[in-house]
């Protein structure tokens, strides 16, 4: 009778794996896109721009040997050069990120021919998407500026100001108020043109930040500064607020179809070209900080692609010897970016495809597979270059 018991009960087991997973799928609610195609409804970039392997690691050990990076199960190295330099600069870097081309050092959304590149906000914005841009530095700057403008130069701020009237994105938060309203190449007023495309347009001068309200029902340009935002030392501190609140705004803003946004901690950079080790570690924090914003979004939905990585290197910053736990002693090889190859750090669905050493481009074409785009080709957009000199 045992032998006869035990020769049924794997029928008997599958019978009843069968009975529960049926009484599950009747009584479970319909799950949503991410879980039945696995692949993510949200994309956060977030990038430290200079932020190398020395500068995570003098911001960690700056900090009691904790950094949000450390939540992020997924790791890769990206090979950072443009098209014409070994090193490369953070117009060339972030062209590379937003349009899946290497492109020459200076450009800033075009190829190296100068023909414009559509970028990842852009198709985004095309297939319905929620978009943003948020950035410690002006929001015309190198990075934030190659998601969104189509300019040879990346020091034709004016000229990139106008191309973010071009494609309607959700979410706009930097500096550069000069650049907007107080034009020297024209006499446009563009806080005007933003409202007329129906924009909710304001800046620092008008309210704080903290006590504005965040209306998803339109558009948003907020300016942080007239022309640059302070450094974390001198008190800015919008960053990770900004990144909370932001998220929280293109969700609704997404109607359920989802969002793309750019987020850059830019003033690493610049602390590491001055070769102000402290500063770079304080803006390194600040910048996890936002991080941690964006991966306790990420935690509760359960439906969003963290990606954290940086354009270059900058400083060819070391961690020297007679270092302790939050006391490190920095030393620098330049004031110049370098060539080192950079980490990319990614959580959540289809964060897997970001393990490896990989080309700088092969980040865009990563986030589009996981936004579930076409196949990439080159493509142009349909605009033009305001300068092909």
């Amino acid at each position: 009778m045992l032998k006869r018991l035990l020769q049924q009960l794997p029928g008997k087991i599958m019978l009843l794996y069968g009975i529960c997973f049926f009484i599950w799928g009747c009584s479970s609610s319909k799950p949503v896109e991410t879980v039945s195609n696995g692949r993510p409804k949200n994309v956060i970039l977030m990038i430290g721009d200079g932020m190398g392997l020395s500068q995570v690691s003098a911001a960690m050990f700056s900090n009691s040997n904790h950094l949000n990076l450390e939540q992020m199960p997924v790791l890769g190295f990206h090979k950072s050069y443009s098209y014409d330099d070994l090193v490369t600069d953070s117009a060339a870097g972030a062209t590379a990120f937003a349009c899946g081309f290497k492109t020459f050092n200076g450009a800033i959304g075009v190829d190296k021919d100068t023909l414009p590149l559509k970028t990842i906000l852009e198709e985004a914005e095309e297939n319905g998407l929620a978009t943003g841009l948020i950035a410690t530095s002006t929001i015309v700057h190198a990075t934030p500026a190659a998601f969104i403008a189509h300019v040879v130069s990346r020091e034709q701020y004016e000229e990139i100001a106008v191309d973010m009237l071009k494609t309607p994105i959700d979410l706009l938060i930097g500096g550069g108020k000069k650049y907007f309203d107080r034009r020297e190449n024209d006499n446009r007023n563009l806080y005007t043109e933003f409202q007329q495309k129906g924009y909710k347009v304001s800046d620092y001068s008008q309210e704080e930040m903290t006590e504005m309200q965040w209306d998803p029902s339109s558009n948003f340009l907020y300016l942080t500064a007239d022309k640059h935002p302070l450094n974390v030392a001198a008190g800015r501190d919008y960053l990770p607020y900004a990144t909370k609140k932001g998220l929280e705004f293109l969700e609704k803003r997404s109607k359920d179809k989802g969002f793309f946004i750019m987020i850059e901690g830019s003033q690493i950079d610049w602390a590491c070209h001055a070769n102000d080790g402290k500063l770079a570690i304080k803006e390194a924090l600040d910048f996890d900080r936002a991080i941690g914003e964006a991966l306790n979004f990420a935690r509760v939905r359960g439906n969003t692609l963290v990606i954290v990585t940086a354009d270059h290197e900058c400083g060819g910053m070391a961690l020297n010897p007679g270092s302790k736990m939050n006391k490190i002693e920095t030393a620098f090889t330049t004031i110049n970016h370098t060539a080192t190859i950079i980490p990319v750090f990614a959580y959540g669905p289809m964060s897997k495809q970001f393990s490896g050493i990989f080309e700088n481009t092969s980040i865009n074409t990563k986030m589009r597979n996981a936004l579930g785009f076409p196949e990439h080709k080159p493509q142009t957009t349909n605009g033009s270059t305001n300068d092909r000199r």
